[in-house]
């Protein structure tokens, strides 16, 4: 059995909170940060109008490596926008075995619509790989925004449903391509992300033990 057929919607115990979180124009870094909202792949072709609304809805996470953003198995929904790190999106089932579907760095967003439109519990949790800083508003609110701002809701949409067939073809991967492969497509498709994803992570991501990953290497193969 494929290890997605074997997840379950299992509430996941988050990590001791260790962000801090404030309003945009609180926080001491807003000029940088509205620079960088500006700059996020969902976010770019907003009017300043549009802009201007949605940020008083934002809240600025400053997050440390294994905190929990949104847990798996719950019903509270929130949209993120990555502003600084690398986020991964983990599946678990009731013994604990995880499998890590993707993986979120700078300017792009990390999100559970589908669910939130279905009325279903949240199939992933949502984890920091490392060190991060994200903006956030509840899924609710980034609903009415949408509803009120259909271009927005377009892009928006679509970047969802890229990441659904990006994830799909990532576990097609798994079954089709030997080690070298797996690892060659992702230095293919996120060559800026090899250096930067501790290789224990990028190992399980590719259905690999970190020996390996580190034997490929050695080796030339990759």
């Amino acid at each position: 059995m494929h290890p997605l057929h074997a997840i379950e919607n299992v509430p996941r115990v988050m990590s001791k909170p260790t962000a801090s979180v404030s309003p945009v124009e609180a926080h001491p870094d807003k000029n940088v940060i509205r620079v960088q909202l500006r700059q996020n792949t969902v976010l770019k072709d907003m009017t300043a109008e549009q802009s201007a609304e949605l940020e008083p809805h934002l809240m600025i996470v400053d997050c440390q490596k294994a905190d929990y953003l949104l847990n798996q198995g719950v019903y509270e929904m929130e949209q993120y926008f990555i502003l600084d790190g690398i986020l991964k999106r983990v599946v678990s089932n009731r013994e604990a075995k995880e499998m890590i579907l993707r993986f979120t760095d700078e300017r792009d967003m990390e999100t559970s619509y589908a669910a939130w439109r279905l009325g279903t519990r949240t199939p992933y949790s949502i984890v920091c790989v490392t060190k991060a800083r994200v903006a956030k508003l509840s899924m609710p609110e980034w609903v009415k925004f949408l509803e009120r701002h259909q271009d927005v809701k377009h892009s928006f949409e679509y970047a969802v449903m890229k990441e659904m067939s990006e994830i799909m073809a990532h576990t097609i991967t798994l079954h089709l391509l030997d080690a070298p492969g797996r690892v060659k497509r992702f230095l293919r498709k996120h060559p800026e992300l090899f250096d930067r994803i501790p290789k224990k992570e990028l190992a399980s991501y590719l259905n690999l033990s970190a020996e390996t990953l580190s034997r490929l290497k050695q080796r030339g193969k990759i």
